[in-house]
């Protein structure tokens, strides 16, 4: 049983409320669809699980749901908290404007509120340092540090290091099909406290089909690192609608917005992006690619892993 966020490689806690699936604070499922996510408490977003036996846990979830009086819904979806602040999101038949407001309204708004304290942290903190403090901070070639590793269509690890972020972008083929350019560092290594970086001269790989999906449902979030408005999430929702499938949004961004950087696009075609990302993510993985989500899981793991061996003494 997988208990580490896909995302961010952080540990998804437990619960005792549901004995088919004890993993994850909070729980949201769809019975009609046969979905169960667990919701990460620290970054916000959706991890679909790829058990067998979610269809007992669902069934579970449903019950408590309807069994506890401390609940909270609309006409397609509802919350509730049951034992032991155990929170169940039950989605019914929502319209994608509703859905994608519950699902990812909350986490924009609550990741631009944690930029922006971090912001203001660091200003005060760049005005009580001294001259010296200053040189060290920039020192630290906090630029390299690695902010995702994605996979390669052949299986290769990609170091995604925060200076190439601007280098991302999609492109398109001699046949017209449309591709992900990720810039990535060859090697990575770790500078005591400081964490890992990203080693090597910048190099480029082209991602197509379900591996540049899966590298920008990873990457985008930090590119959106401050997530965004209402209504910037409520424009994001209407480029997705007025297109009609997730993934022709990348197909079609550069020429809608004739820009093909993600850095330098709007905020609303950024969030539309990242959103259509995990929506073409969870298709595909209901449609018969369940081994690869699997494998998305182990990976976050193994990194999870790497990570606690790092800081052991």
């Amino acid at each position: 049983m997988y208990k580490t966020c896909i995302y961010c490689n952080r540990k998804l806690g437990s619960n005792e409320a549901v004995e088919n699936f004890p993993v994850g604070r909070r729980l949201a499922f769809d019975q009609e669809k046969g979905r169960l996510w667990v919701v990460c408490e620290r970054c916000r977003r959706w991890n679909l699980t790829p058990l067998e036996e979610r269809w007992e846990a669902i069934e579970e979830c449903e019950r408590s749901y309807r069994d506890t009086r401390l609940r909270y819904s609309t006409e397609n979806i509802g919350l509730a908290r049951v034992r032991e602040g155990t929170e169940l999101v039950r989605i019914g038949r929502p319209q994608r404007p509703e859905f994608a407001s519950w699902r990812y309204g909350k986490q924009f708004l609550r990741r631009r509120a944690q930029q922006l304290t971090a912001a203001t942290f660091r200003a005060i903190g760049y005005t009580l340092t001294s001259l010296a403090g200053l040189i060290a901070f920039f020192a630290t070639d906090d630029n390299r540090k690695i902010i995702a590793r994605v996979r390669s269509g052949e299986g290769e690890r990609l170091v995604i290091v925060r200076q190439d972020l601007k280098e991302l972008q999609i492109e398109r083929d001699d046949t017209g099909d449309w591709y992900l350019a990720v810039p990535f560092r060859p090697r990575e290594i770790r500078y005591g406290f400081l964490g890992m970086r990203g080693r090597g001269d910048r190099l480029i790989a082209r991602l197509q089909g379900s591996a540049a999906i899966r590298a920008a449902s990873h990457i985008l979030p930090r590119i959106n690192s401050f997530g965004g408005t209402q209504d910037e999430v409520t424009g994001a929702v209407q480029i997705i609608e007025e297109v009609g499938d997730p993934e022709r949004v990348f197909a079609l961004t550069p020429e809608v917005i004739g820009q093909s950087r993600f850095t330098r696009m709007n905020a609303e075609t950024r969030l539309a992006l990242e959103m259509a990302a995990h929506e073409e993510t969870e298709r595909r993985a209901m449609e018969g690619e369940l081994a690869a989500l699997e494998a998305a899981w182990r990976e976050a793991e193994e990194i999870a892993a790497i990570a606690d061996r790092l800081l052991s003494p």
